[in-house]
């Protein structure tokens, strides 16, 4: 028995060496595999349609209430005014005011502007919109570039018309904004946002004010550099609770 087995072990052996070579040998022999065809690249999608109703709703004639939280988002606003700002660290106080002073389209605080009005400041000839942000805030930015107009280096005049059915007494006007900005009630200075700031929700808050019965006049001014434009304004109450019981027209 041991002989036969000593006999069939060197023929297994040469049976496995043989079968190795001639698997190896298909293998080597077999075409190489061909290489898949490189994918199309995808196109980088962007907005290029410049269009307002992207970000914003034109105004109509009907009052609206605040936005959630009792944000105003119904501004007019004023095209932008181009100006040569290289950086932001530069809004000061004393350059804020100078500047908005300077680049005033009316003296008159008290004055409301029409949707579609031509007005010129310095030698620029601008026009104003009405519209509704459809979020909380109003991006500067956005409308900027929606009008296709320079997105950097810009200031921005704005006005809007807030109703109250009552006097509202015990009330706090809070703005944030990007990058400087002012804003006035009734012709009178409320905030003042200087400095290179990003927007934050309430990160100016007025000392107590009122809020007459009937027509209230808000104009804001907004100045940037490099970098974003946007704001946002509501009023709170003593409790720090939004308030809501005011509505918001454009004239």
């Amino acid at each position: 028995m041991k002989s036969i087995q000593k006999l069939f072990s060197p023929l297994l052996a040469l049976s496995i060496l043989l079968s190795g070579q001639t698997f190896i040998h298909q293998a080597i022999a077999q075409p190489p595999a061909q290489q898949r065809a490189p994918l199309p690249p995808i196109p980088i999608k962007g907005d290029t349609t410049h269009t307002l109703t992207r970000h914003f709703k034109l105004a109509t004639n009907t009052k609206i209430a605040p936005y959630t939280n009792g944000f105003i988002h119904r501004w007019l606003v004023l095209e932008p005014i181009k100006k040569d700002i290289a950086r932001n660290n530069i809004f000061t106080d004393n350059y804020l005011r100078s500047e908005f002073k300077n680049n005033n389209f009316s003296e008159d605080y008290l004055m409301i502007p029409k949707a579609g009005e031509m007005v010129n400041v310095g030698n620029q000839a601008l026009n104003w919109y009405a519209l509704d942000s459809k979020t909380f805030n109003f991006n500067l930015f956005n409308f900027s570039y929606d009008i296709n107009k320079p997105k950097y280096g810009l200031l921005f005049w704005l006005v809007t018309v807030i109703d109250c059915s009552e006097e509202i007494q015990n009330v706090r006007m809070t703005a944030g904004c990007n990058s400087g900005g002012m804003f006035w009630l009734n012709g009178q200075e409320i905030l003042m946002l200087s400095g290179d700031r990003d927007m934050i929700v309430d990160n100016v808050a007025s000392p107590i004010l009122t809020l007459k019965k009937g027509r209230n006049i808000i104009r804001g001014a907004v100045i940037n550099g490099p970098g974003m434009a946007n704001f946002c304004l509501r009023f709170i109450d003593e409790k720090d609770q939004p308030v809501k019981n005011i509505s918001i027209s454009k004239d």
